[in-house]
């Protein structure tokens, strides 16, 4: 696991300048390469093969081609194989060193070759070409600045703005996709003439023109005959023992993450298949029960014999908020940050590389949102007068429950998604605005600037999906639009700061694409989620935890800000730059007051208006 940076000219310095700038990816080693048409730069994090040959900028025999690399290949061993067999001789035991070989032989069809988590650029010098490259799924991160024939790029955006002639500037279609999503959808990123590589895509810089180009997206068309459903559990059970004991393959201390749901738990019940030694696992709790999953997590630490550690957080300050948004680059609204990042700090003590069972819940649609969307399809066979203006009024007027999950706080959450406009699909259950809030938060000013239309991009994804039933369409809208940019974005972020590599694989490719082959009734069954998942997973863990609902461990922001937090939250929306000449600032007080008298929970975007202001803060000022 690295960072790496470069640009289309020749700048030892700033590359320089650049690789100190995300050092934190890669502490062990950095390295520049630079000619008169690119610079390179690279940090290392020495996970395979910890020796000087792994070392990068990485070349091949003649150094006509020139590789910076992050991530992790897991078929790299038999890729070296077949290499060798054609004549390519390798100085290194890497997995890094199998791309540069791999792209000598096949060119850019080298991408259909690599099995694992990887964001890299390659210098071919006989070509003059840059090729830059992002995982099918969107793992590892990938950004670019492209203007006047000018390239920059990196794993973080602190990266690229190290060149001061780009200018800083906050893109406002961002912002107000930001405030609804609670995270910025690709190719855009909160800073205007900065983009995400989308996952599953290329790019190509030849001399001073840039072509973008995708090489992978998820089908649910598959060529093979369908299988049984007994034959489908057994055939999942075999890809993820697989997938985990490839990810297994390291040459340092090697732990995981543990919540006690399913999809941790499955990783450790996989892995313990593997390690007979000691097994390391990580986990959170809080003392308030309603967010805790302590008792889970122990009783499957127990049950595989893990050496189990326990990070309790109760105690979340400011500063720990500050520091994950200048790791973020750009804001992101997931409750669970400030913990990862807390419990990454922890593991880094005793591991370099975790695994983590993030996937499973956009693989085999484990969220409520997909859950609020089975509902609505009964909820829609209403008369629609009846369903608006009878049961959607009066389920409105009952009074918030903002202390609690309650039951009428699921009911008005599921009637505010499905008054959303129906091209959302499952999203408007996780689209965190409305049109009324964002009539009133936004200015005058904001408004002439942007496009007030919350689902157009997610229109767009619909439109690239090939699945067949609505329940698979509803999944690739969470692997391809969803989770890439917030989930994952989250856990690469919040690991590099503390030079920790999360490895995810319920996410392995063949793994998903196997999956995508299966109908999504299998997936929800009724209003039980993971249904197929759940039935592999019988005999592997205890009946209790195949049978959970989701929990995760989220951060008890509605209780934090009408507490410790809350001096801070109205010192900090009522200062913000970004806050006061682009939105309402006596609406945002509105918001406030409502929160902390408990009349409304706002968490969702007092929170949203936090991180943005910090942002701000850190990157603009």
């Amino acid at each position: 696991m690295c960072g790496i940076c470069g640009f289309n000219w020749k700048d030892h310095d700033l590359v320089d300048r650049m690789n100190q700038q995300i050092v934190h990816r890669g502490p062990d080693q950095g390295g520049v390469y630079c000619d008169d048409h690119v610079s390179l730069g690279h940090r290392r994090l020495s996970i395979i093969d910890l020796s000087e040959h792994g070392r990068q900028p990485m070349f091949n025999e003649d150094k006509t081609v020139c590789l910076v690399f992050n991530g992790e290949i897991y078929n790299f061993q038999e890729l070296r194989e077949e290499l060798e067999s054609l004549g390519h001789s390798f100085t290194s035991n890497s997995d890094s060193e199998v791309i540069i070989h791999g792209y000598e032989e096949y060119g850019i069809e080298v991408l259909q070759k690599l099995r694992g988590m990887f964001a890299f650029a390659i210098y071919d010098q006989t070509e003059n070409r840059l090729f830059l490259a992002r995982d099918r799924i969107g793992i590892k991160p990938l950004y670019y600045y492209f203007k006047d024939g000018k390239l920059v790029f990196a794993s973080e955006i602190k990266a690229i703005l190290e060149d001061n002639s780009i200018e800083r500037k906050v893109n406002h279609q961002a912002l107000y996709d930001y405030i609804g999503f609670e995270f910025v959808p690709a190719p855009a990123t909160m800073f205007q003439d900065i983009y995400k590589i989308p996952a599953g895509h290329y790019l190509l810089c030849n001399e001073r023109e840039i072509q973008i180009k995708q090489y992978w997206d998820l089908s649910f068309q598959s060529e093979q005959p369908q299988l049984a459903y007994d034959d489908a559990v057994e055939k999942q059970r075999e890809l993820l023992d697989y997938a985990v004991k490839s990810h297994l393959i390291s040459d340092v201390p090697l732990g995981v993450f543990l919540s006690g749901g399913l999809d941790s738990s499955a990783i450790v019940a996989m892995m313990r298949r593997h390690i007979s030694g000691p097994l390391k696992t990580f986990t959170i709790g809080y003392h308030d029960k309603s967010f805790s999953e302590l008792d889970y997590a122990a009783q499957v630490a127990q049950y595989f014999d893990t050496e189990h550690q326990v990070l309790m957080l109760d105690d979340i300050r400011p500063e720990y908020v500050e520091k994950t948004l200048w790791h973020l680059d750009e804001p992101m609204t997931d409750l669970s940050t400030v913990p990862l990042y807390l419990l990454c700090k922890q593991a880094r003590e005793h591991v370099t590389v975790c695994l983590s069972g993030e996937g499973a819940d956009e693989s085999f649609a484990g969220y409520d949102r997909f859950k609020a969307s089975r509902l609505n399809m009964f909820f829609s066979l209403l008369p629609s007068l009846l369903r608006e203006k009878v049961v959607g009024k009066i389920i409105a007027a009952l009074p918030d429950q903002p202390q609690k999950k309650g039951v009428i706080n699921i009911l008005k959450r599921f009637v505010e998604g499905a008054n959303l406009p129906p091209d959302g699909e499952h999203l408007r259950w996780q689209y965190f605005s409305s049109q009324t809030q964002n009539g009133l938060l936004f200015n005058d000013h904001f408004k002439s600037k942007t496009l007030f239309d919350p689902f157009r991009t997610v229109r767009e994804y619909v439109e690239r999906c090939d699945a067949g039933d609505r329940i698979n369409r509803e999944i690739y809208l969470d692997m391809r639009y969803m989770m890439t940019d917030s989930v994952l974005m989250k856990v690469d972020k919040m690991s590099m700061a503390s030079s920790l590599e999360i490895r995810v694989p319920l996410l392995d490719h063949v793994f998903v694409e196997f999956l995508a082959s299966l109908p999504g009734n299998w997936k929800l069954k009724g209003f039980e989620t993971k249904h197929v998942f759940r039935s592999a997973l019988k005999g592997l863990l205890p009946d209790n935890i195949v049978n959970r609902g989701k929990q995760g461990y989220s951060l008890p922001v509605k209780h934090l800000l009408r507490g410790d937090l809350k001096p801070y939250m109205v010192s900090l929306l009522n200062e913000s730059p970004l806050i006061r000449e682009n939105m309402d600032v006596t609406f945002i007080n509105r918001l406030i007051k409502e929160h902390c008298d408990m009349v409304h929970n706002h968490n969702h975007v007092l929170w949203a208006l936090i991180n943005i202001s910090i942002w701000h803060n850190k990157f603009f000022k």
